[in-house]
């Protein structure tokens, strides 16, 4: 029984521990508040007294006025100052950096010419033992662009793009971005009717597909279902003459074109509007629903690259390891673009490995790593070994990383600094947490909560609708109260520009109108936060995944936190059911056991003593494996629907008997349960 346990034995109650200490510090600072506001008052009255300067007097009087007015601000003002000044300084640096990229129409094709021009020998991408450097990435991106302007391809065209991980990836969407032509990156992880419409959703003209993928594209072309447009073959010239990489019939062979096709290089000049066209279409994940094609602007993307770069510090000569898929947002581009617009080198790796992730950063000497929080979770789960402190790394980041495993994720593998990143694909809503605050996704000065665009609203957390005021308009959350975070929408800067989805319909859908005036418009990020009276943000919840059990909210994200860490560090999730004849719906819980290892008793007992009794789930179900996206999100829509069925589930469900121990769900159980009749 105590393997079930595992690391997480010594932090079965992590959840409520970290909710009642970020209580107790917000109380503690709240009653700090008031006295410092009298010692600061003591200090400006003994300041004014002994100078005569009406500079001093005004001081006096504005400060007195805040204290007097809040003190809590004051407060708050004092101990966020450091933070905010170290914030500022970046941030302007910045927005100086993107407004010169703007204004002068530069694109990251043209950022990474100029790049490759001044360190021409410096490895660009390295993956196993091979390497590309930036003169080599550069001349294979211009022959990408030759060979395609010679294939009629005009600037607005799109091209899908279907290649796992490899060193040439970036350098082939980069060549054709040389022609306006806009990629497609399609998940690599794709099949059938999800594959199809990415491909036709993007309105795609050509198809550039890697052979290790080859079975794909088999299958379409044997069910009819790929569309009439030309397809290219990329194979790797060590894989040509090995089965089942032979060049599919009908396809041109694009490594073979390539190696004898002159080199197209862009023109000296550019015009400005050319930094806001169209670069990528970077899908969603797809838990729910077929993928959407996010669009993703010259400009876009130096914003997410160079931000991260810029407010995290990041160094030219940083070795970044980056062991995501490249055809989304967090390795395809605040990843590869550590490379493209800043000059760092950057290790790929085809598949995330837990085993091999400090292996890889140790022998590639890398300074910096990214994560998306599943990720950590599988490190931590991988047994202790010493060499996974033989590192270098100064900074991981990325976004996701739960405050639950925050501290013994840093503790365990030694790492100095996590930058901790919130933001979606297509949002705006952009927050980041450069100051190692565990649980934080990010912070606002309290100086600028209604300058900077991003706000958090008042909502119903299970429907996320927007709770009103009597004008119609939207209401601001206080610090310490959940609400909707939405960024507000302003096409005039990279900041907080919306450029949508493929599909404008789809874009729509995203959008806020009339919030706090007339006209104006917000992004909706779906995602329920609280801020703090420091003005730092902490995710709770997606709107949907809350869901509401006798007359309570329940968070999902919590109680699946306090499970994970009781059955050792397992995949978990947590949704809600409905019941015939029963208001709401009762939580459910789904742990990968396929060994049938999970101590019901002891799991019975840590949910008693970590949640209250609405929020503890009334059925769990042991499973082998929970279907996820690439990303390793998991999907939690099919598993709701297919709900606690025992008619049609094979799986071992357990149900939260009234003293409080989950035992196997019976049939008679069942049955009372449909009838109404289970006393609930």
């Amino acid at each position: 029984m105590s393997e079930n346990r595992g690391d997480g034995g010594d932090q079965e109650d992590a959840g409520t521990k970290w909710k009642m200490e970020i209580q107790l510090e917000l109380n503690l600072k709240q009653k700090l508040a008031t006295r410092l506001g009298t010692l600061l008052v003591a200090s400006l009255v003994y300041f004014c007294f002994c100078c005569d300067s009406a500079v001093a007097s005004l001081v006096f009087a504005v400060l007195l006025a805040l204290l007097l007015r809040s003190p809590t601000f004051v407060f708050a003002l004092v101990m966020t100052a450091q933070r905010d000044i170290m914030a500022l300084q970046r941030f302007l640096a910045l927005n100086l950096y993107l407004l010169k990229r703007d204004r002068g129409g530069y694109t990251v094709a043209r950022c990474f010419q100029q790049l490759a021009h001044s360190q021409p020998q410096k490895p660009c991408f390295v993956m196993d033992n091979q390497a590309i450097t930036y003169a080599e990435a550069l001349l294979l991106s211009q022959k990408v662009a030759g060979f395609f302007s010679e294939q009629g391809l005009q600037r607005g065209d799109c091209v899908a793009l279907l290649m796992e991980t490899r060193l040439e990836y970036p350098c082939i969407w980069m060549g054709l971005s040389q022609l306006g032509v806009i990629t497609a990156l399609i998940n690599s992880n794709l099949r059938g009717e999800s594959l199809l419409h990415s491909i036709k959703v993007a309105n795609a003209k050509a198809f550039i597909f890697g052979s290790e993928l080859m079975d794909v594209l088999q299958s379409l072309i044997a069910n009819e279902q790929l569309p009439c447009i030309p397809v290219y073959q990329y194979t790797d010239k060590e894989l040509s003459s090995v089965p089942g990489h032979e060049l599919l019939p009908g396809a041109v062979d694009l490594s073979d074109a390539l190696t004898t096709q002159q080199a197209l290089a862009l023109p000296p000049s550019c015009a400005a509007e050319e930094a806001r066209s169209k670069l990528l279409y970077v899908y969603t994940s797809g838990t729910t629903g077929l993928p959407k094609a996010a669009v993703i602007t010259n400009l876009r993307f130096l914003f997410m690259a160079a931000g991260t770069f810029y407010m995290l510090r990041l160094q030219r000569d940083d070795v970044v390891y980056n062991p995501l898929p490249l055809y989304h947002t967090a390795g395809g581009i605040v990843g590869v673009g550590m490379a493209l617009l800043n000059g760092s080198t950057v290790v790929l790796r085809k598949k995330f490995s837990a085993k091999n992730f400090w292996l890889d950063c140790s022998r590639h000497n890398c300074t910096v790593a990214q994560y998306i929080g599943e990720l950590c979770r599988y490190l931590l789960a991988t047994p202790y070994t010493p060499e996974q402190q033989h590192h270098r790394l100064r900074l991981m980041y990325g976004n996701g990383l739960r405050p639950q495993i925050w501290s013994q994720f840093v503790r365990r593998f030694a790492v100095p600094n996590i930058g901790e990143i919130y933001g979606a694909t297509e949002g705006n809503s952009n927050l980041i947490n450069i100051t190692n605050r565990v649980g934080a996704i990010g912070f606002v000065p309290i100086y600028g909560q209604k300058i900077y665009p991003v706000q958090v609203l008042r909502c119903d957390e299970e429907t996320g609708e927007l709770l009103k005021d009597p004008r119609g308009h939207c209401i601001r959350c206080r610090p310490g109260e959940a609400g909707l975070l939405v960024g507000k929408v302003d096409p005039r800067r990279a900041v907080s520009a919306f450029h949508g989805y493929a599909d404008k319909g789809d874009s729509e859908k995203k959008l806020l109108r009339n919030v706090f005036a007339s006209g104006d418009v917000f992004f909706n990020s779906g995602d329920v936060v609280v801020c703090d009276i420091l003005g730092y943000f902490y995710f709770k919840d997606r709107t949907g995944d809350t869901f509401r059990w006798r007359g309570e909210n329940v968070a999902t994200q919590e109680v699946e936190a306090i499970i994970t860490n009781c059955v050792g560090l397992e995949d978990c999730v947590v949704y809600g059911v409905q019941i015939p004849h029963v208001e709401g719906k009762a939580g459910m819980a789904a742990i990968v056991d396929p060994e049938r290892k999970v101590d019901m008793d002891y799991l019975s007992i840590v949910l008693r003593g970590s949640l209250p009794p609405y929020a503890r789930p009334l059925f769990i179900r042991l499973l082998d494996e929970i279907p996820r996206t690439a990303t390793f999100k998991l999907k939690k829509r099919e598993l709701a629907n297919e709900g606690y069925d025992l008619t049609s589930l094979a799986d071992p469900i357990y149900y939260l008997n009234r003293d409080g121990v989950y035992r196997q769900l019976g049939r008679d159980q069942y049955r009372s349960l449909q009838a109404g009749t289970a006393g609930l």
